[in-house]
């Protein structure tokens, strides 16, 4: 097997940060992803490679293993452990043939990659993927269905109402193929979601400004806000002051895999004062603020 230079792969350094790394991988696979590039072979190949080095490098143990073993970094462990074993057994085999413990030490990947000494394959589990997940604030309101790709491969998940900006979801034997008959990796995905909405989301909790107007914050009356479901009637009080917030309960965001239950949803009244006042209207305040000075 050839060796892959991930850092190549996505235009990096070795010691690029993390930060740098995200950040070239969310180029190039805007670039090479294949909605964008249909029935392109090459942008499809160049998008796995793109996809794969940031499984890799994204991951810090993973990335550590890459750098010390290259190709083998899947086997890093076990490579250690047969060394130290190796090692452990030149120490001890002084009364032996020199070149035997040589020979010995020097079919260590022989033993790892191949057949144990009894002869039998050594199985090997797959590599962990991971990847993100870009979801708008509205797509994570309900349960739904979507189709993802990794490397190539599609992959229908279930995401469940309520996931949050940066959760992590893992589906169990979607990662790398296991070598000798050995389990497959997992697929690790984490959520990256988008807030194009007015509300502003706290965990389970929304929250939204409404402009009052001063003839409805002063005589009190009714009102017709938003939430996620569609407008309600909301009754305002009389006098109610700038800045002062409501709760809504149960109109907030739906709980994480808690069926048909929900935060709340708190407004808060932002006073709106009315501007371009006619000369008429300006008299008839002068004479509201005669009255209150009484």
């Amino acid at each position: 097997m050839a060796f892959i230079d991930y850092y190549k792969t996505l235009g990096l350094a070795k010691n690029a940060s993390k930060a740098a790394i995200k950040k070239a991988y969310r180029k190039l696979a805007r670039k090479y992803h294949p909605d964008l590039n249909p029935n392109d072979k090459i942008s499809e190949k160049k998008f796995k490679e793109i996809n794969e080095a940031n499984e890799i490098l994204s991951n810090p143990e993973n990335r550590k293993k890459y750098d010390q073993h290259g190709e083998h970094w899947q086997n890093a462990e076990a490579f250690e452990q047969e060394k130290q074993r190796q090692q452990h057994y030149q120490r001890s085999s002084q009364s032996s043939p020199r070149g035997a413990a040589q020979e010995d030490f020097s079919n260590i990947f022989e033993d790892i990659f191949g057949r144990t000494s009894s002869g039998e394959k050594t199985k090997f589990r797959g590599q962990d993927y991971n990847s993100e997940l870009e979801l708008s604030l509205k797509e994570v309101y309900k349960t739904h269905q979507k189709v993802i790709t990794v490397n190539g491969k599609n992959i229908r998940m279930t995401i469940p109402a309520g996931v949050e900006n940066g959760q992590i979801i893992k589906i169990k034997g979607h990662g790398g193929k296991g070598a000798n008959g050995g389990p497959n990796g997992d697929l690790y995905i984490q959520f990256s979601i988008i807030n194009h909405s007015k509300f502003k989301r706290d965990k389970n909790n929304l929250h939204l400004i409404v402009d009052l107007d001063i003839y409805t914050a002063l005589l009190g009356g009714q009102l017709l806000v938003d939430t996620f479901e569609g407008k309600v009637k909301l009754t305002v009080k009389p006098e109610t002051q700038n800045a002062t917030t409501v709760k809504l309960k149960g109109k907030g965001f739906p709980i994480y895999k808690k069926e048909d239950l929900f935060g709340d949803l708190f407004i808060t009244y932002q006073l709106k004062i009315p501007s371009q006042l006619s000369q008429k209207e300006k008299n008839l305040f002068k004479e509201l603020q005669k009255l209150h000075k009484l």
